[in-house]
């Protein structure tokens, strides 16, 4: 049996320092403060930045295998500990156990791909003799670390989503400094406790859990290089405002939307939707939050989907049996409760739940929904989805462009030309066909357009945004002519 410790340090230039345990966290089911955690502040943020600046130079130094033994370490020592990590997330986060499981299995592959990748970080050699001007001259290009990284992460992916910043920058050999979201800062704590372990150059990471209002540093400081967020679009776009000449990589979350054509198997996309509108109680950014169907099996659709909602089990994050557990506030179950009653009095139509207690929200499905209400034109982050029919397959890719998000979309269709019509046409970072938008995998690149953010995560595609080319020029004297002087 898991038990969890009482106080809990930060990690501040790779030790760890126990200043004070002045943030309570929660138990987000019980409600009840679950264990505390040393909070950094404005001077202990500062030290970490210097301490990053500090281990620029000895990172980059590291040889490849030197980085991937590290990741390699990382990755073992998470398979020894995911109990531990799984438990935490279940109580810190409310996430139902199995998919707080799950959560450490990405945890894992995203370490594993990145000690993959940490040793074959390439470059080119360019031929540059494309006239007679460039006779007997050759470059060639590497990617060297972009230096210093300033990581904030998010509440509702506390583990993989940290991952996706941290791993990518140990692949490729940049120093940083991360805060964990306030409300769920374990797992990211129980990361630099692993990475302690290793032989990292000093300042290589700190871990510093703070409050938003006394972490301007971690966005403003002009010794850090970038600056890769995730969170709510209102914070994420005012943290790119301030962040001053650094490199800014945002994924702002989304409203998607899954189409369900008239061909699909109807079995199998009950199951998808029912999972991607509901697993971990909604609150993914590539949640299915609209439901689109073709008007000749909409009746039929929208009925099963109800009926299958309607058997979810709600409660307890620890039961096994629990499908949809606690929101991550009763705030935030009060908000989006207060969205779906005002869409009920602009002429929505509730098919099932719809019942709020405390925290806990029921899995919600609704129709006829304006498309000026908050719940259709925002972010829902709960159990909450809402249907429409099409009977163009047009009609359905022009709603799920009528967003202002843009992070992913998923199609059911067996028609080929449609897939590629929706690959084309669709205003979003991915297009999923035969599955539900929620489906991610941690190599691909992901991210996305419009409010839904700026750049890509994934493995390899977060080490480009942590890397700059750096270009070597070579000029052969015994081949052609001399050339006269070049400008740019």
């Amino acid at each position: 049996m898991v038990k969890l410790k009482d106080v809990y340090p930060l990690y501040l230039a790779n030790e760890a320092q126990q200043p004070n345990a002045d943030l309570e966290v929660t138990d987000k089911y019980s409600g009840k403060v679950a264990f505390r955690v040393a909070q950094a502040d404005a001077k202990t943020i500062d030290a970490g930045i210097a301490a990053a600046v500090a281990a620029v130079e000895p990172m980059a130094r590291m040889a490849g295998y030197e980085r991937q033994a590290v990741l390699q370490h990382c990755v073992d020592r998470f398979r020894e500990r995911a109990e531990e990590l799984a438990f935490a997330l279940c109580v810190e986060a409310g996430k139902p156990i199995k998919d707080s499981e799950g959560e450490v299995t990405r945890l894992i592959d995203t370490f594993r791909i990145a000690a993959e990748e940490s040793v074959r970080i390439t470059g080119e050699v360019q031929p540059l003799d494309i006239s007679p001007r460039a006779r007997g001259y050759q470059g060639i290009w590497k990617r060297v670390p972009i230096g210093a990284c300033s990581f904030i992460s998010p509440f509702n992916f506390p583990l993989n989503l940290a991952a996706h910043k941290v791993a990518p920058a140990l692949a490729v050999g940049c120093p940083f400094v991360l805060k964990p979201a306030s409300r769920t800062p374990l797992g990211a704590v129980i990361m630099g406790e692993v990475l302690a372990e290793t032989n990292l150059p000093k300042g290589a990471f700190s871990i510093l859990p703070a409050h938003r209002e006394g972490a301007d540093l971690f966005t403003t400081d002009d010794r850090l290089k970038l600056l890769s967020f995730t969170g709510s679009p209102a914070v994420g776009w005012e943290l790119k405002a301030k962040a001053g000449r650094k490199k800014v990589v945002l994924e702002l979350g989304g409203n998607a939307a899954v189409v369900v054509d008239h061909d699909a198997d109807l079995d199998d996309a009950v199951e998808r939707i029912i999972f991607g509108a509901f697993y971990q109680s909604g609150q993914s950014c590539i949640g299915v939050q609209r439901i689109i169907i073709h008007a000749d099996i909409y009746d039929e659709l929208r009925d099963r989907l109800v009926a299958k909602a309607r058997t979810l089990v709600a409660g307890d994050p620890h039961d096994r049996d629990t499908f949809i557990g606690p929101m991550i506030s009763e705030g935030e179950a009060r908000r989006l409760d207060n969205w779906i009653q005002q869409a009920v009095e602009g002429g929505a139509k509730l098919l099932c739940g719809g019942r709020r207690e405390g925290a806990m929200l029921e899995a919600t499905l609704l129709d006829e929904v304006d498309r000026k209400s908050a719940l259709y034109r925002e972010e829902a982050f709960g159990p909450v989805a809402i249907l429409s029919k099409f009977s163009r397959f047009e009609e359905a890719l022009d709603e799920v462009n009528d967003s202002k998000f843009g992070l992913q979309a998923g199609i059911f269709t067996r028609d080929l030309f449609k897939t590629l019509d929706a690959w084309d046409r669709l205003e979003v970072g991915g297009v999923v066909i035969n599955d539900v938008p929620s489906y991610r995998v941690d190599n691909m690149p992901y991210g996305g357009v419009k409010d839904s953010g700026l750049g890509r995560e994934g493995v390899r595609f977060a080490m480009e945004d942590m890397s700059e080319i750096r270009n070597l020029v070579i000029r052969r004297r015994d081949v052609g002519p001399p050339l006269q002087a070049m400008g740019s």
